[in-house]
């Protein structure tokens, strides 16, 4: 199982240390979607990255917060502060107290939530014969990757017993009751992500685990600053070993590639495709490629020493 392999991996010093900084001399170009979300919301990319600076300046209990959290998981806390500040500048305004967020957290424990797709709640769609390959799986890491993906293969963009699923993500399809992209929190996490790092958090962090067949204390976890932040770091944590035991990179010391990969998802499947472009590349006597920053991972970054300062 793929979460054993990362979890049991030797940490040696083979792996090869990606230097701190961008790769690119120049930001990678944001995507259209992202610069519409901010036109339509009457601002600007530095405006969004000023807010999310003032509220992690201003609030020391936040930075304690995410001191501890990074401390827990064994990373560095700027990790941590990059994907905030990523996903607070390119997706989402932050909120302007920490406050608002536990206020937010609240709200969904009165909402009526499911995680479904017409009438179909996930719970019920996980027992079709199509994800038995799954049922050995314990860690819920390994077990709701192995079920996203069987939706990939089997179900995305197909008709299944007489049933149409769109050609979308898993976690668009089923945990979004809103809206398509949606996230929520200070870490932006996506209920699937939520889902597939429960296991670590409640070993780790000794936090209870969730169900997906409780959709509002998934939302709830997911918006409550104290319950998310240990989840935004297992997920950072993940992506650091499995570009480590599996591309052979230590990208422990570059926040900004951290960053993307939290950006982006599917850490496991990007380590791989680098691990196989550098196979290629030393057959052919090439010189072998580093994990890169996209745009998002580009800023945190750039802006690494401000960040720093605070902490």
């Amino acid at each position: 199982m793929l979460f054993a392999l990362l979890s049991s991996a030797p940490q040696t010093n083979a792996a090869t240390a990606v230097p701190p900084g961008n790769r690119n001399a120049e930001q990678p170009s944001v995507p259209g979607a992202s610069s519409r979300r901010t036109t339509a919301g009457n601002t600007t990319f530095d405006a969004k990255y000023r807010k999310v600076f003032a509220l992690l300046s201003n609030d020391s209990d936040l930075r304690a917060k995410i001191r501890k959290a990074a401390s827990a998981y064994g990373i560095d806390p700027m990790h941590i502060v990059g994907a905030i500040v990523g996903e607070h500048t390119y997706n989402v305004d932050a909120y302007d107290r920490l406050q608002t967020y536990y206020v937010k957290a609240v709200s969904y424990l009165s909402s009526s939530l499911s995680f479904s797709y017409k009438g179909e709640d996930i719970t019920e769609f996980v027992e079709r014969p199509q994800f038995s390959s799954c049922e050995g799986m314990r860690d819920s890491y390994d077990l709701w990757s192995c079920r996203e993906s069987v939706w990939n293969r089997q179900f995305r963009g197909k008709t299944v017993d007489g049933k149409s699923f769109p050609n979308d993500r898993f976690s668009a399809t089923f945990f979004q009751p809103f809206y398509a992209g949606q996230t929520f929190g200070i870490g932006q996490l996506n209920p699937l992500t939520a889902l597939q790092m429960t296991d670590m958090v409640h070993r780790v962090s000794g936090l209870p685990k969730l169900d997906a067949g409780d959709s509002n204390d998934v939302y709830k976890t997911i918006m409550d600053p104290d319950l998310t932040l240990p989840y935004v770091a297992a997920t950072l944590k993940t992506s650091i070993d499995a570009y480590r035991s599996i591309a052979g990179f230590d990208i422990s010391q570059n926040p900004g590639v951290t960053a993307t990969l939290y950006n982006i998802g599917n850490p496991e499947a990007r380590a791989y495709a680098l691990k196989a472009e550098n196979e290629r590349r030393r057959a052919a006597g090439e010189p072998e490629k580093l994990p890169e920053e996209n745009y998002y991972g580009w800023l945190v970054n750039e802006k690494l020493d401000e960040l720093k300062a605070m902490f």
